[in-house]
Parts: structure tokens; C-alpha cells; sequence
């Protein structure tokens, strides 16, 4: 149970933290600023990483939970308690969000500038690429390492720095679910529920076989 409330715990802080500084943003005209909404996406996941890390693996996302199951990483039969806590987590944060913020329209939910197409391949390698380092750095139930929450938090704030303006970096199911589901919009959410899982399935693949060839 520990686990459960260690992912429930981060992935709040996570959708809080990140969508609440897009929210903030726009009621502010601006003055947290696009590097500033990436910084507080891969500064929350560093520090929760190093929190909360030796209890859950602190993954604080479904695509990263399946990811570490496909690698053998991860017992089958938590699959399902950590992809309940991080939604619960997710719509807990926007829930809140929605308390607190009652006239955003869209409380932080990703959303494409791009084509659908164009959009489900960014976010596809985003994932990609974030689940690829984090299968190097961390196992799947416990972090591992002194670096682990620099390495994964400084890769989402990259992704997020360059790739946001387009689809909105989510690289997260659960991150774009619980706004898509409390702001009532819906639209393009399969978008970042099929391309962050089969992004990091993918990477597993190479990892797989990277880990191979090192043998």
C-alpha cells in the first residue's frame, strides 16, 4: 500500500505542479512563461524521483508502468493498483485545480497545435526517448542511483522545452487524462493515451536488444 500512495502522492504533485503553472500562466498573462511551465514539469519530476523514488520506482506514469512490465521489470499484479493510483493521483490534482481555478476553461490539458498525425509521432518519440533513459537509469520498483531524478527530470524538461508549443509534452496518459476528464474536453485525448505507451513499448524493444548486444 505504500507504493500505491508513494505513486498517488507524486503523480498529484506532478499534474498539480505542471498543469497548475500552465493555469497560472494564462490567468497571468504570460508571466510564468513556456521555459518556466518546462522547468516546473522536469523540476517537480526530479524532486519527486529523489522523495519518493525508494518506495514506489516512482514512475507517476502509466506508459512508464507498462514500459517497465514489458522489460520484465515489474511484477504483473501491480500493473493495475500503480495505473489506479496515478489517474486517481492525476484527477485529484485537477479536481483540485478546478476548485481553486474555477474559470480556466481547459485546466492545463494538452493540446495540439499540429496536425493529429504530426502530433501522435512527436509525442510517440518523445516517449520514446524519456522511457529509453529511464529504463537505463531507474528499475522497476525502486530508483536507482544517485542521478536517476537528474537524468529523467532533465529529459522531460527538454522534451517539454522544445516539443510543448506543439502537442504539449505530455509523454504521460494520466497527465493529459485527469485535465481532458475535468475540463470536459475530450478531443485528441487518444492521442496522448496510445502514443506515450506504444513510445515506450518501442523503447523497451531497443533496450532489449542494446542489452543483447552488450552481452
Amino acid at each position: 500500500m505504500r507504493k500505491y500512495v508513494a505513486e498517488f502522492t507524486g503523480t498529484f504533485v506532478l499534474v498539480f505542479c505542471g498543469t497548475g503553472a500552465i493555469i497560472i500562466d494564462q490567468q497571468t498573462n504570460g508571466s510564468v512563461t513556456h521555459v518556466g511551465i518546462a522547468m516546473t514539469f522536469g523540476l517537480t519530476v526530479m524532486t519527486m524521483i529523489y522523495a519518493l523514488g525508494n518506495i514506489s520506482g516512482a514512475h507517476f506514469n502509466p506508459a512508464v508502468t507498462i514500459g517497465f512490465y514489458i522489460a520484465s521489470r515489474f511484477s504483473s499484479k501491480e500493473i493495475l493498483p500503480y495505473l489506479f493510483a496515478q489517474l486517481f493521483g492525476a484527477l485529484s490534482a485537477s479536481g483540485t485545480l478546478k476548485l481553486l481555478f474555477p474559470e480556466n476553461q481547459f485546466l492545463g490539458a494538452t493540446m495540439p497545435s499540429g496536425s493529429t498525425g504530426q502530433c501522435f509521432v512527436i509525442e510517440y518519440i518523445l516517449s520514446f526517448i524519456l522511457m529509453f533513459v529511464i529504463i537505463h537509469v531507474a528499475h522497476g520498483s525502486k530508483e536507482q542511483g544517485m542521478f536517476a531524478g537528474l537524468a529523467i527530470g532533465s529529459v522531460v524538461l527538454l522534451e517539454a522545452m522544445f516539443a510543448g508549443p506543439v502537442t504539449g509534452a505530455s509523454m504521460n496518459p494520466a497527465r493529459s487524462i485527469a485535465p481532458a476528464i475535468v475540463s470536459g474536453n475530450l478531443t485528441n485525448l487518444w492521442i496522448y493515451i496510445f502514443a506515450p505507451i506504444s513510445g515506450s513499448i518501442s523503447s523497451v524493444g531497443l533496450w532489449n536488444y542494446l542489452k543483447q548486444e552488450l552481452h
